[in-house]
Protein backbone atom coordinates (compact mmCIF):
# COMPACT_ATOMS: atom_id res chain seq x y z
CA UNK A 1 0.00 0.00 0.00
CA UNK A 2 1.20 3.33 -0.90
CA UNK A 3 1.69 5.83 1.84
CA UNK A 4 -0.97 7.83 3.07
CA UNK A 5 0.46 11.45 2.27
CA UNK A 6 -2.81 12.03 0.18
CA UNK A 7 -5.31 10.23 2.95
CA UNK A 8 -3.61 11.56 5.92
CA UNK A 9 -3.67 14.88 7.74
CA UNK A 10 -2.65 18.08 5.47
CA UNK A 11 -0.09 20.59 6.13
CA UNK A 12 -2.99 22.18 7.48
CA UNK A 13 -3.97 19.29 9.93
CA UNK A 14 -6.82 18.12 8.17
CA UNK A 15 -7.27 14.63 6.12
CA UNK A 16 -7.94 14.65 2.63
CA UNK A 17 -11.46 13.14 1.86
CA UNK A 18 -10.31 11.52 -1.73
CA UNK A 19 -12.67 10.46 -4.29
CA UNK A 20 -11.85 6.94 -5.42
CA UNK A 21 -10.30 3.95 -3.11
CA UNK A 22 -8.97 1.15 -4.57
CA UNK A 23 -8.95 -1.81 -2.17
CA UNK A 24 -7.42 -5.02 -1.81
CA UNK A 25 -9.78 -7.41 0.39
CA UNK A 26 -9.19 -10.93 1.94
CA UNK A 27 -7.46 -9.62 5.15
CA UNK A 28 -8.91 -9.61 8.55
CA UNK A 29 -8.62 -5.95 10.34
CA UNK A 30 -6.86 -6.21 13.67
CA UNK A 31 -5.60 -3.16 15.75
CA UNK A 32 -6.57 -0.29 17.72
CA UNK A 33 -9.04 2.52 16.69
CA UNK A 34 -10.11 5.68 18.91
CA UNK A 35 -13.44 6.98 18.85
CA UNK A 36 -14.12 10.67 19.67
CA UNK A 37 -17.63 12.34 20.33
CA UNK A 38 -20.63 11.22 18.53
CA UNK A 39 -21.11 13.43 15.63
CA UNK A 40 -25.33 13.35 16.45
CA UNK A 41 -24.33 15.20 19.60
CA UNK A 42 -21.14 17.46 18.90
CA UNK A 43 -23.27 19.30 16.17
CA UNK A 44 -26.56 19.82 18.55
CA UNK A 45 -24.38 20.77 21.09
CA UNK A 46 -22.37 23.59 19.01
CA UNK A 47 -25.38 24.86 17.81
CA UNK A 48 -26.74 25.28 21.72
CA UNK A 49 -23.52 27.70 21.93
CA UNK A 50 -26.14 30.20 20.70
CA UNK A 51 -27.82 30.27 23.64
CA UNK A 52 -25.13 31.12 26.04
CA UNK A 53 -24.24 34.47 27.01
CA UNK A 54 -20.73 33.60 27.83
CA UNK A 55 -17.92 31.43 25.97
CA UNK A 56 -18.75 27.69 25.69
CA UNK A 57 -16.07 24.67 25.95
CA UNK A 58 -16.92 21.31 24.16
CA UNK A 59 -14.23 18.75 24.18
CA UNK A 60 -13.94 15.42 22.21
CA UNK A 61 -15.02 17.37 19.10
CA UNK A 62 -14.13 14.90 16.27
CA UNK A 63 -12.27 16.22 12.86
CA UNK A 64 -15.00 15.18 10.88
CA UNK A 65 -16.76 17.14 8.16
CA UNK A 66 -20.41 17.86 9.50
CA UNK A 67 -18.01 19.68 12.26
CA UNK A 68 -16.48 22.08 10.03
CA UNK A 69 -19.81 22.78 8.36
CA UNK A 70 -21.48 23.76 11.51
CA UNK A 71 -18.37 25.35 12.51
CA UNK A 72 -18.78 27.98 9.46
CA UNK A 73 -22.61 28.04 10.00
CA UNK A 74 -21.83 29.56 13.46
CA UNK A 75 -18.71 31.92 11.93
CA UNK A 76 -21.17 33.12 9.09
CA UNK A 77 -23.60 33.72 11.58
CA UNK A 78 -21.01 35.63 13.85
CA UNK A 79 -19.91 33.56 16.26
CA UNK A 80 -16.29 33.28 17.20
CA UNK A 81 -15.16 29.69 17.03
CA UNK A 82 -11.30 28.89 17.62
CA UNK A 83 -9.49 25.78 18.63
CA UNK A 84 -8.26 25.02 22.04
CA UNK A 85 -4.86 24.18 23.09
CA UNK A 86 -6.45 20.15 23.41
CA UNK A 87 -6.76 18.49 20.67
CA UNK A 88 -10.26 18.27 19.80
CA UNK A 89 -11.35 20.91 21.71
CA UNK A 90 -13.68 23.80 20.77
CA UNK A 91 -14.40 27.58 22.19
CA UNK A 92 -17.35 28.83 20.89
CA UNK A 93 -18.08 32.51 21.99
CA UNK A 94 -21.68 33.67 20.53
CA UNK A 95 -21.38 37.12 21.53
CA UNK A 96 -21.09 39.05 18.39
CA UNK A 97 -23.68 36.65 16.63
CA UNK A 98 -25.49 38.34 13.57
CA UNK A 99 -28.14 37.67 10.89
CA UNK A 100 -27.20 35.32 7.60
CA UNK A 101 -28.65 35.53 4.57
CA UNK A 102 -30.39 32.77 2.64
CA UNK A 103 -27.82 32.23 0.08
CA UNK A 104 -24.72 32.81 2.74
CA UNK A 105 -26.52 29.56 4.78
CA UNK A 106 -27.27 27.64 1.77
CA UNK A 107 -23.31 28.30 0.63
CA UNK A 108 -21.99 26.77 4.00
CA UNK A 109 -24.56 24.25 4.66
CA UNK A 110 -24.24 22.52 1.89
CA UNK A 111 -26.12 18.88 1.91
CA UNK A 112 -26.16 19.15 5.44
CA UNK A 113 -29.83 19.78 7.36
CA UNK A 114 -28.23 20.77 10.42
CA UNK A 115 -29.61 24.42 9.67
CA UNK A 116 -33.34 23.98 10.74
CA UNK A 117 -31.71 23.43 14.20
CA UNK A 118 -30.60 27.16 14.50
CA UNK A 119 -33.92 28.11 14.28
CA UNK A 120 -35.12 28.13 18.20
CA UNK A 121 -31.59 29.72 19.25
CA UNK A 122 -31.76 32.42 16.39
CA UNK A 123 -35.11 33.25 17.24
CA UNK A 124 -34.18 34.04 20.92
CA UNK A 125 -31.49 35.81 19.91
CA UNK A 126 -32.17 37.70 16.53
CA UNK A 127 -35.94 37.21 16.23
CA UNK A 128 -35.27 35.60 13.22
CA UNK A 129 -34.37 32.47 11.23
CA UNK A 130 -33.34 31.70 7.95
CA UNK A 131 -33.61 27.93 6.23
CA UNK A 132 -32.55 27.38 2.62
CA UNK A 133 -33.44 24.02 0.77
CA UNK A 134 -32.13 21.55 3.01
CA UNK A 135 -29.85 18.34 1.87
CA UNK A 136 -28.74 15.23 3.52
CA UNK A 137 -27.90 11.90 2.76
CA UNK A 138 -30.17 10.11 0.45
CA UNK A 139 -31.73 7.66 2.56
CA UNK A 140 -35.67 8.46 2.61
CA UNK A 141 -37.93 11.14 2.65
CA UNK A 142 -37.02 13.49 5.99
CA UNK A 143 -39.89 16.17 6.17
CA UNK A 144 -39.53 18.91 8.28
CA UNK A 145 -42.84 19.58 9.31
CA UNK A 146 -42.33 18.28 12.73
CA UNK A 147 -40.18 21.00 13.14
CA UNK A 148 -41.86 23.63 11.62
CA UNK A 149 -45.23 22.12 13.59
CA UNK A 150 -42.92 22.63 17.13
CA UNK A 151 -41.84 25.87 16.41
CA UNK A 152 -45.35 27.16 15.45
CA UNK A 153 -46.56 25.73 18.72
CA UNK A 154 -44.30 28.13 20.44
CA UNK A 155 -45.85 31.08 18.38
CA UNK A 156 -43.37 31.22 15.57
CA UNK A 157 -44.41 32.58 11.79
CA UNK A 158 -43.28 30.17 9.10
CA UNK A 159 -42.78 32.26 6.17
CA UNK A 160 -41.95 30.26 2.73
CA UNK A 161 -40.57 31.48 -0.81
CA UNK A 162 -38.42 30.60 -3.24
CA UNK A 163 -35.09 31.23 -1.38
CA UNK A 164 -36.11 28.98 1.57
CA UNK A 165 -38.07 29.56 5.07
CA UNK A 166 -37.96 32.59 6.98
CA UNK A 167 -39.36 31.97 10.53
CA UNK A 168 -39.61 35.11 12.68
CA UNK A 169 -41.44 35.36 16.00
CA UNK A 170 -43.08 38.77 16.17
CA UNK A 171 -44.67 37.72 19.98
CA UNK A 172 -41.81 36.22 21.25
CA UNK A 173 -41.88 32.48 21.84
CA UNK A 174 -43.70 30.65 24.69
CA UNK A 175 -43.88 27.02 26.26
CA UNK A 176 -45.99 24.87 24.45
CA UNK A 177 -47.82 21.24 24.70
CA UNK A 178 -46.08 18.88 21.95
CA UNK A 179 -46.59 15.56 21.07
CA UNK A 180 -44.49 14.26 17.84
CA UNK A 181 -46.49 12.13 16.06
CA UNK A 182 -43.18 10.29 15.64
CA UNK A 183 -39.82 9.94 18.78
CA UNK A 184 -38.41 11.42 15.97
CA UNK A 185 -34.40 12.58 16.94
CA UNK A 186 -34.46 16.21 15.10
CA UNK A 187 -37.45 17.49 16.33
CA UNK A 188 -36.86 16.95 20.26
CA UNK A 189 -33.43 18.74 19.33
CA UNK A 190 -35.51 21.53 17.60
CA UNK A 191 -37.56 21.38 20.93
CA UNK A 192 -35.65 21.21 23.40
CA UNK A 193 -33.08 24.18 21.95
CA UNK A 194 -36.50 26.27 21.77
CA UNK A 195 -38.18 25.49 25.22
CA UNK A 196 -35.10 26.30 26.91
CA UNK A 197 -35.76 30.17 26.95
CA UNK A 198 -39.28 30.13 25.96
CA UNK A 199 -41.61 31.84 28.20
CA UNK A 200 -43.76 29.29 30.68
CA UNK A 201 -43.36 25.24 30.49
CA UNK A 202 -43.12 23.12 27.45
CA UNK A 203 -44.42 19.56 27.64
CA UNK A 204 -43.10 17.34 24.70
CA UNK A 205 -44.60 13.82 24.66
CA UNK A 206 -43.26 10.97 22.03
CA UNK A 207 -39.98 12.02 22.93
CA UNK A 208 -36.90 10.68 21.38
CA UNK A 209 -34.85 9.05 24.73
CA UNK A 210 -31.28 8.63 22.29
CA UNK A 211 -28.37 8.87 24.30
CA UNK A 212 -27.38 11.83 22.26
CA UNK A 213 -30.57 13.93 23.20
CA UNK A 214 -29.72 12.98 27.00
CA UNK A 215 -25.91 14.35 26.60
CA UNK A 216 -27.43 17.44 24.70
CA UNK A 217 -29.73 17.87 28.11
CA UNK A 218 -27.29 17.64 30.38
CA UNK A 219 -25.43 20.51 28.16
CA UNK A 220 -28.28 22.57 28.47
CA UNK A 221 -28.67 21.83 32.10
CA UNK A 222 -25.21 23.07 32.94
CA UNK A 223 -25.98 26.42 30.56
CA UNK A 224 -28.83 27.38 33.35
CA UNK A 225 -31.86 25.21 31.51
CA UNK A 226 -34.46 23.18 33.84
CA UNK A 227 -35.52 20.26 32.11
CA UNK A 228 -37.01 16.75 33.30
CA UNK A 229 -37.19 13.74 31.82
CA UNK A 230 -40.88 11.46 33.12
CA UNK A 231 -41.80 8.07 32.38
CA UNK A 232 -43.13 7.55 28.78
CA UNK A 233 -41.06 9.45 26.61
CA UNK A 234 -42.42 12.54 28.32
CA UNK A 235 -39.75 15.85 28.69
CA UNK A 236 -40.84 18.68 30.76
CA UNK A 237 -38.71 22.10 30.15
CA UNK A 238 -39.27 25.38 32.42
CA UNK A 239 -37.95 28.18 30.16
CA UNK A 240 -35.85 30.53 31.37
CA UNK A 241 -34.68 34.05 31.06
CA UNK A 242 -31.10 33.18 30.18
CA UNK A 243 -28.18 30.70 30.05
CA UNK A 244 -24.59 30.79 30.27
CA UNK A 245 -22.12 28.66 28.09
CA UNK A 246 -20.86 25.33 29.38
CA UNK A 247 -18.20 23.40 29.64
CA UNK A 248 -19.04 19.76 28.42
CA UNK A 249 -17.12 16.62 27.10
CA UNK A 250 -18.84 14.98 24.37
CA UNK A 251 -20.71 11.34 24.58
CA UNK A 252 -18.69 9.07 22.77
CA UNK A 253 -19.30 7.79 19.06
CA UNK A 254 -21.56 4.46 18.97
CA UNK A 255 -22.36 4.85 15.82
CA UNK A 256 -18.71 4.91 14.82
CA UNK A 257 -18.22 1.73 17.58
CA UNK A 258 -20.50 -0.32 16.08
CA UNK A 259 -19.34 0.24 12.72
CA UNK A 260 -15.81 -0.49 13.56
CA UNK A 261 -17.42 -3.67 15.65
CA UNK A 262 -19.03 -4.63 12.10
CA UNK A 263 -15.34 -4.48 10.47
CA UNK A 264 -14.26 -6.49 12.51
CA UNK A 265 -17.09 -9.11 12.42
CA UNK A 266 -17.48 -9.47 8.62
CA UNK A 267 -13.19 -9.87 7.55
CA UNK A 268 -12.77 -11.72 10.70
CA UNK A 269 -10.45 -9.49 12.41
CA UNK A 270 -10.03 -8.27 15.86
CA UNK A 271 -10.16 -4.56 16.62
CA UNK A 272 -10.18 -2.64 19.89
CA UNK A 273 -12.49 0.44 20.21
CA UNK A 274 -10.74 2.66 22.67
CA UNK A 275 -13.26 5.10 23.95
CA UNK A 276 -16.30 2.51 23.55
CA UNK A 277 -18.47 2.16 26.88
CA UNK A 278 -20.58 -0.41 27.14
CA UNK A 279 -24.02 0.92 29.06
CA UNK A 280 -24.75 3.19 25.63
CA UNK A 281 -24.31 0.04 23.30
CA UNK A 282 -26.49 -2.83 25.51
CA UNK A 283 -28.90 -3.94 22.18
CA UNK A 284 -26.04 -3.27 19.72
CA UNK A 285 -24.11 -5.57 21.88
CA UNK A 286 -26.51 -8.64 22.11
CA UNK A 287 -27.06 -9.06 18.78
CA UNK A 288 -23.19 -8.77 18.10
CA UNK A 289 -23.18 -11.39 20.61
CA UNK A 290 -25.79 -13.90 18.50
CA UNK A 291 -24.55 -12.98 15.26
CA UNK A 292 -21.34 -15.18 16.51
CA UNK A 293 -19.48 -12.02 17.47
CA UNK A 294 -17.56 -11.46 20.72
CA UNK A 295 -16.78 -8.55 22.80
CA UNK A 296 -14.56 -7.63 25.90
CA UNK A 297 -15.52 -4.95 28.06
CA UNK A 298 -12.38 -2.71 29.61
CA UNK A 299 -12.17 0.66 31.08
CA UNK A 300 -10.90 2.53 28.33
CA UNK A 301 -12.88 0.93 25.36
CA UNK A 302 -14.26 -2.40 24.05
CA UNK A 303 -12.36 -5.38 22.25
CA UNK A 304 -14.28 -6.98 19.05
CA UNK A 305 -13.90 -9.94 17.44
CA UNK A 306 -15.31 -12.95 15.56
CA UNK A 307 -16.34 -15.89 18.72
CA UNK A 308 -16.57 -18.61 15.78
CA UNK A 309 -18.43 -19.14 13.20
CA UNK A 310 -20.75 -16.39 12.19
CA UNK A 311 -25.03 -17.18 12.67
CA UNK A 312 -27.84 -15.46 11.46
CA UNK A 313 -30.35 -13.14 13.10
CA UNK A 314 -33.30 -11.09 12.97
CA UNK A 315 -33.02 -7.38 13.47
CA UNK A 316 -35.76 -4.80 13.62
CA UNK A 317 -34.22 -0.94 13.90
CA UNK A 318 -36.02 1.12 16.44
CA UNK A 319 -35.71 4.43 17.76
CA UNK A 320 -33.50 4.12 21.06
CA UNK A 321 -33.33 2.06 23.18
CA UNK A 322 -33.71 -0.45 19.88
CA UNK A 323 -31.58 -1.60 17.29
CA UNK A 324 -30.20 2.03 15.44
CA UNK A 325 -30.62 2.42 12.20
CA UNK A 326 -27.18 3.35 11.84
CA UNK A 327 -25.92 0.03 12.60
CA UNK A 328 -27.92 -2.00 10.28
CA UNK A 329 -25.92 -1.74 7.18
CA UNK A 330 -22.50 -2.36 8.52
CA UNK A 331 -24.27 -5.01 9.84
CA UNK A 332 -25.58 -6.62 6.86
CA UNK A 333 -22.19 -6.76 5.60
CA UNK A 334 -21.24 -9.27 7.98
CA UNK A 335 -24.29 -11.12 7.90
CA UNK A 336 -23.42 -11.78 4.18
CA UNK A 337 -20.86 -14.45 5.33
CA UNK A 338 -23.22 -16.13 8.24
CA UNK A 339 -24.26 -19.28 8.17
CA UNK A 340 -28.26 -19.02 7.39
CA UNK A 341 -30.82 -16.82 6.73
CA UNK A 342 -30.63 -13.39 8.15
CA UNK A 343 -33.98 -10.81 8.31
CA UNK A 344 -33.40 -6.98 8.84
CA UNK A 345 -36.78 -5.03 9.03
CA UNK A 346 -35.91 -1.46 8.55
CA UNK A 347 -38.66 0.66 10.13
CA UNK A 348 -37.08 4.21 10.61
CA UNK A 349 -36.23 5.21 7.07
CA UNK A 350 -37.85 3.72 3.67
CA UNK A 351 -34.58 3.93 1.40
CA UNK A 352 -32.02 2.53 3.69
CA UNK A 353 -31.82 -0.88 2.14
CA UNK A 354 -30.83 0.70 -0.97
CA UNK A 355 -27.42 0.02 -0.53
CA UNK A 356 -27.69 -3.77 -0.95
CA UNK A 357 -27.46 -3.87 -4.52
CA UNK A 358 -24.10 -2.67 -4.65
CA UNK A 359 -23.51 -5.63 -1.95
CA UNK A 360 -25.37 -8.41 -4.48
CA UNK A 361 -23.03 -7.04 -7.26
CA UNK A 362 -20.23 -8.25 -4.92
CA UNK A 363 -21.86 -11.50 -4.74
CA UNK A 364 -24.18 -10.69 -1.49
CA UNK A 365 -27.68 -13.05 -1.60
CA UNK A 366 -29.66 -10.49 -0.69
CA UNK A 367 -33.59 -10.18 -1.35
CA UNK A 368 -35.10 -6.47 -0.51
CA UNK A 369 -38.87 -6.49 0.48
CA UNK A 370 -40.09 -3.20 -0.47
CA UNK A 371 -43.40 -3.50 1.73
CA UNK A 372 -41.51 -5.33 4.68
CA UNK A 373 -42.07 -8.85 6.34
CA UNK A 374 -45.00 -9.57 8.31
CA UNK A 375 -44.32 -11.94 11.25
CA UNK A 376 -45.85 -13.20 14.59
CA UNK A 377 -42.53 -12.64 16.13
CA UNK A 378 -42.21 -8.76 15.06
CA UNK A 379 -41.68 -6.41 18.20
CA UNK A 380 -41.71 -3.05 16.72
CA UNK A 381 -45.26 -2.06 15.06
CA UNK A 382 -45.20 -2.34 11.93
CA UNK A 383 -44.47 1.24 9.81
CA UNK A 384 -46.05 1.85 6.20
CA UNK A 385 -42.83 3.01 5.06
CA UNK A 386 -40.53 -0.06 6.17
CA UNK A 387 -38.96 -2.51 4.08
CA UNK A 388 -36.98 -5.84 5.02
CA UNK A 389 -33.85 -7.19 3.62
CA UNK A 390 -33.55 -11.05 3.99
CA UNK A 391 -29.57 -12.34 3.40
CA UNK A 392 -28.61 -15.88 2.95
CA UNK A 393 -25.37 -16.89 3.37
CA UNK A 394 -22.24 -17.52 3.61
CA UNK A 395 -21.20 -15.99 -0.09
CA UNK A 396 -18.18 -15.59 -0.80
CA UNK A 397 -17.89 -11.65 -1.91
CA UNK A 398 -15.85 -10.48 -5.14
CA UNK A 399 -14.65 -7.04 -5.91
CA UNK A 400 -16.56 -4.92 -7.90
CA UNK A 401 -16.85 -1.05 -8.51
CA UNK A 402 -19.10 0.76 -6.32
CA UNK A 403 -19.94 4.40 -5.46
CA UNK A 404 -21.17 5.84 -2.19
CA UNK A 405 -24.93 6.84 -1.69
CA UNK A 406 -24.59 7.87 1.93
CA UNK A 407 -22.62 8.25 4.82
CA UNK A 408 -23.60 4.79 6.50
CA UNK A 409 -24.01 2.63 3.33
CA UNK A 410 -20.82 4.19 2.42
CA UNK A 411 -18.48 2.74 5.38
CA UNK A 412 -20.65 -0.94 4.60
CA UNK A 413 -18.84 -0.30 0.88
CA UNK A 414 -15.70 0.05 2.04
CA UNK A 415 -15.97 -2.90 4.63
CA UNK A 416 -17.47 -5.10 2.06
CA UNK A 417 -14.21 -4.30 -0.39
CA UNK A 418 -12.42 -4.71 2.50
CA UNK A 419 -13.84 -8.59 2.92
CA UNK A 420 -14.37 -9.62 -0.80
CA UNK A 421 -11.26 -11.18 -2.65
CA UNK A 422 -9.76 -9.35 -4.94
CA UNK A 423 -9.54 -5.57 -5.77
CA UNK A 424 -12.84 -3.46 -5.57
CA UNK A 425 -13.23 0.31 -6.74
CA UNK A 426 -15.22 2.30 -4.27
CA UNK A 427 -15.88 5.79 -5.38
CA UNK A 428 -17.12 9.45 -3.41
CA UNK A 429 -15.83 7.90 -0.55
CA UNK A 430 -15.59 11.53 0.77
CA UNK A 431 -18.98 11.19 1.85
CA UNK A 432 -17.82 9.14 4.66
CA UNK A 433 -15.37 12.05 5.99
CA UNK A 434 -19.23 13.61 7.46
CA UNK A 435 -19.16 10.95 10.28
CA UNK A 436 -16.22 9.26 10.56
CA UNK A 437 -12.86 11.13 11.73
CA UNK A 438 -9.33 9.78 9.95
CA UNK A 439 -10.92 7.35 8.10
CA UNK A 440 -8.20 6.27 6.01
CA UNK A 441 -5.42 6.60 8.88
CA UNK A 442 -7.54 4.35 10.81
CA UNK A 443 -7.94 1.89 7.90
CA UNK A 444 -4.26 1.72 7.85
CA UNK A 445 -3.72 1.11 11.27
CA UNK A 446 -5.84 -1.80 10.86
CA UNK A 447 -4.07 -3.28 7.87
CA UNK A 448 -6.54 -2.50 5.25
CA UNK A 449 -5.02 -2.31 1.91
CA UNK A 450 -5.99 -0.10 -0.05
CA UNK A 451 -5.11 3.32 -2.34
CA UNK A 452 -6.58 6.35 -2.68
CA UNK A 453 -6.21 6.98 -6.56
CA UNK A 454 -8.27 10.16 -7.04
Amino acid sequence: MKTLDTAGPTAGGRESTGETLAIRGGRPLNGRVEVKGAKNLVTKAMVAALLGESVSVLRDVPDISDVEVVRSLLEVHGVTVRDGDEEGTLHLDPSGAVSAHFEEIDAHAGASRIPILFCGPLLHLLGEALIPDLGGCRIGDRPINFHMDALRAFGAVVDKSYEGIRITAPNGLHGADIELPYPSVGATEQVLLTAVRAKGTTELRNAAIEPEIMDLIAVLQKMGAIISYEPNRVILIEGVESLRGYDHRAIFDRNEAASWACAALATGGDIFVGGAKQQEMLTFLNVFRKAGGEFDVREDGIRFYRGGPLKPVVVETDVHPGFMTDWQQPLIVALTQANGRSTVHETVYENRLGFTAALVQMGADIVVHPQGIDSSTRRVPRRALEQAAVINGPTPLHGADVEVPDLRGGYSYVIAALTAEGESTVRNVGIIRRGYEKFFTKLAALGADFDVIG
